[in-house]
């Protein structure tokens, strides 16, 4: 049963091991080693992670305290190597005026106004896969939605001229966001740069790719604006944008942006996909509601931006797969000079840290957390879900910027899709594997029927 305990109080915590603290339990499993402490310790748990000093916070509103604070008292946690040699010092990163400076270069790029003109993107990307399926056929629900989603995001991104260039860039994805999520749980977060493991060179690999691939984008775009083409994709507005003294951003930045935003609108988006399929399958009444409404809606036509308030339960379904399966499980600030939270001070060094894993499975917040139920989102559902309870991307002003993107873009696929299949992998669910993001531990694989 989970506590209910007084944030203010002081809450015994998990016994530390000599030098590891609590790695081994975090490493082990980190999603249940979350909420063992939620259940078992109360809504502040003080915790070691190796020599640092840590505490999980587990209500709504002090999670949302902490959000806000980042870039005041609290400062970013830093990360760790692997991490920092996939996304550089791209907006996820920085700090200070120089995360300042890029998130304002950067943020008109992801505006509603600019999404609405990727829309048309997404849907003919969707509506191509569905014309390749086959009523009966058996498919990888997660490699489906990820080839899916990888080609939007080039398209987007990119530009349809960069198309042929996704295997490359998807492999050495796959294998950054595997590294990343080892050495985040291991004893490797705690080395040195200098130190070489195996996992680090094959790290180091798969990066030098993404560099390779991305910077032949970025002169292929150079070369483009200097003979006068016109393109409308994301890199080019990075290309063309200006910071206040009129100063670009350079090639290294271009390539760190190009990297943060290609993970929100692929990765995200694909695992999101395909734990709402999985979810869908195994609830039927819900897939029901899907296609009355995508016939009422949409009368067999595809959808549009426009479409997408429309689209309700469309947008329920995928608010409650983030939900259960939240991209971004694991969030963390450093307590700076005179940080709090609550009214209780927090030691200067302490990293703060929240799970919306934890938090949006809490029985406080959502009752029956683990049943997958898109009405808890009816604008006249009876529990009402506290402010800060749910936020599978981040929050404050650091909250992801590709956010918006995401869900106009689960959406819509989800959409089209639906109106032609439904993806039947039974009810049994995939375990999780904890990487950047959340991915399914096995294949998930379905039949496809109609709907």
């Amino acid at each position: 049963m989970t506590s209910t305990q007084s944030p203010g109080a002081r809450a015994a915590g998990p016994r530390p091991w000599p030098l590891l603290g609590n790695l081994p339990a975090f490493a082990r499993d980190p999603l249940a080693f979350f909420e063992s402490l939620r259940d078992d310790y109360g809504d502040w748990v003080p915790w070691a992670l190796g020599p640092q000093r840590n505490v999980l916070v587990s209500r709504p509103e002090h999670a949302g305290e902490l959000l806000g604070a980042v870039e005041g008292t609290f400062k970013p946690t830093e990360l760790g190597w692997a991490f920092r040699q996939l996304l550089g010092e791209g907006v996820v990163v920085a700090t200070g005026d120089d995360w300042r400076r890029k998130r304002a270069l950067v943020q008109p790029a992801v505006r509603p106004r600019q999404v609405r003109s990727y829309a048309a993107t997404m849907v003919e990307c969707a509506d191509a896969l569905a014309g390749t399926w086959c009523e009966g056929e058996r498919v990888d629900v997660h490699r489906e939605m990820a080839a899916l989603t990888q080609r939007i995001a080039v398209r987007t991104l990119f530009g349809s001229d960069a198309a042929g260039r996704e295997g490359p860039i998807s492999a050495a994805m796959a294998t950054a966001q595997r590294e990343l999520g080892a050495e985040f749980r291991g004893l490797t977060l705690f080395l040195p740069p200098w130190v070489r493991t195996p996992g680090r060179r094959r790290m180091r690999r798969a990066v030098a790719v993404l560099d390779r691939e991305i910077a032949y984008v970025i002169r292929e775009h150079e070369a483009a604006s200097n003979a006068g083409a016109e393109r409308d994709d994301l890199l080019s507005r990075l290309l063309a944008a200006r910071d206040e003294h009129g100063g670009p951003l350079s090639r290294k930045e271009l390539r760190d942006e190009s990297i943060t935003l290609y993970i929100g609108g692929h990765e995200t988006t694909s695992t999101t996909l395909t734990w709402a399929w999985q979810l869908l399958s195994g609830a039927p009444e819900a897939r029901a509601r899907l296609t009355d409404e995508l016939d009422r809606v949409l009368g067999g036509r595809l959808p549009t931006y426009d479409d997408y308030v429309r689209l309700r339960w469309t947008r329920q379904v995928v608010k409650e797969a983030l939900r259960i399966y939240p991209p971004i499980w694991l969030i963390s600030a450093v307590a700076g000079q005179g940080a709090s939270l609550g009214g209780r001070p927090v030691p200067e060094g302490t990293a703060v840290w929240t799970s919306p894993w934890s938090m949006h499975r809490d029985p406080r917040w959502f009752p029956d957390p683990e049943s997958f139920r898109p009405e808890r989102w009816d604008e006249d559902a009876p529990h009402a879900v506290p402010e800060h309870a749910w936020f599978p991307f981040g929050g404050g002003p650091r909250a992801c910027l590709g956010a918006r993107f995401a869900l106009v873009e689960a959406a819509l696929v989800l959409a089209v899709l639906a109106q032609r299949f439904h993806l039947d992998s039974g009810t049994e669910r995939a375990g999780v594997f904890p990487g950047l993001t959340l991915q399914p531990k096995t294949r998930v694989l379905a039949t496809l029927a109609a709907p």
